[in-house]
């Protein structure tokens, strides 16, 4: 099964906790996981930013918001167990614990409460039913997933628009940015002076020049064939290159993956979306409008010796 969201997993754990000893939270995850039946690929699901698995964030947050309830007390770093409201919640035996049944709870309400503002808007957001299946992490990462979606659709619709000229120069920007081409003054020379059967230019894999790369970089309206990528393999032959790399405004076929992926030259297609990707990457035609940082508790600073 997928891994549920954080307020499903809230009475299997507090049931999980109903012996009274003390539990970690790394048990806990492994013994839900168990009884939740999940897979070896569903253990292995990471948030977005791959900062932590998905059942663990879940399992953690699920722990934080009954801790909050009074139902789970922390007995020191990582571990908890249950409290006497905890007891009395799982001999009631409810169907469910989420986030309306702990709202019974004033110390709930303040902590799940706290920093918004009585409006009718936050209203909507706290009934939404992102907030009420996502943990806060899940949240913040699936908008920004979007925003991230949103700046490179509008990323790639400007390059479409830009010059072949201009697009040459943004190629060669991106290729300095991850490292490639040696100076600019090489790259601007290499990139679209070759004119040789199908190769827009040579860049240097490094900056001692020890392998070049050898590139195709073309807007394009419709998706990229497999008769274009083999002929940029037949000049790739022809000068008897190891590695190129393709880069379009649009897309790619299946013939023309399926293709790239069988012949003896390592190449590389770079579509619409993944250059959008790594221009945003790599900081090449966007800027940053506003920085967050997400602090934790440093439990180290708490420790006595």
């Amino acid at each position: 099964m997928a891994v549920p969201n954080f307020q499903t997993v809230m009475l299997p754990l507090l049931a999980f906790t109903a012996d009274g000893e003390e539990h970690k939270l790394k048990d806990a995850v492994e013994r839900l996981s168990e009884q939740l039946h999940l897979s070896d690929v569903d253990r292995a699901e990471m948030l977005p930013s791959g900062s932590q698995t998905l059942i663990h964030n879940r399992i953690a947050w699920a722990s934080t918001y009954m801790r909050k309830a009074g139902l789970l007390e922390s007995t020191r770093r990582g571990h908890f167990r249950i409290t006497s409201r905890g007891k009395e919640v799982l001999a009631s035996n409810p169907a469910e614990i989420s986030v309306k049944f702990l709202r019974q709870y004033p110390e709930f309400v303040a902590f799940h409460d706290s920093g918004r503002n009585a409006s009718p808007s936050d209203t909507v957001v706290a009934e939404s039913p992102a907030a009420e299946t996502e943990t806060p992490e899940e949240s913040l990462e699936s908008a920004v997933e979007k925003l991230r979606a949103e700046l490179a659709t509008d990323v790639i619709s400007r390059v479409k628009g830009c010059s072949p000229e201009f697009f040459e120069r943004l190629v060669v920007t991106l290729l300095l940015k991850m490292g490639y081409g040696g100076s600019r003054a090489d790259a601007g020379r290499a990139i679209g002076k070759s004119g040789d059967g199908g190769i827009d230019g040579i860049i240097d894999e490094d900056r001692l020049g020890l392998d070049s790369i050898y590139l195709q970089a073309k807007r394009w309206e419709g998706s990229v064939g497999r008769p274009e990528i083999q002929k940029f393999v037949g000049a790739l032959h022809g000068q008897r290159a190891r590695k190129g790399v393709f880069i379009t405004t649009s897309s790619f076929t299946s013939d023309a993956i399926e293709y790239a992926g069988r012949v003896e030259n390592r190449l590389v297609l770079i579509d619409g979306r993944r250059l959008a990707d790594l221009m945003i990457d790599f900081g090449v035609g966007v800027s940053i409008v506003a920085t967050y940082e997400i602090k934790k508790l440093d439990g180290d600073f708490f420790e006595e010796e």
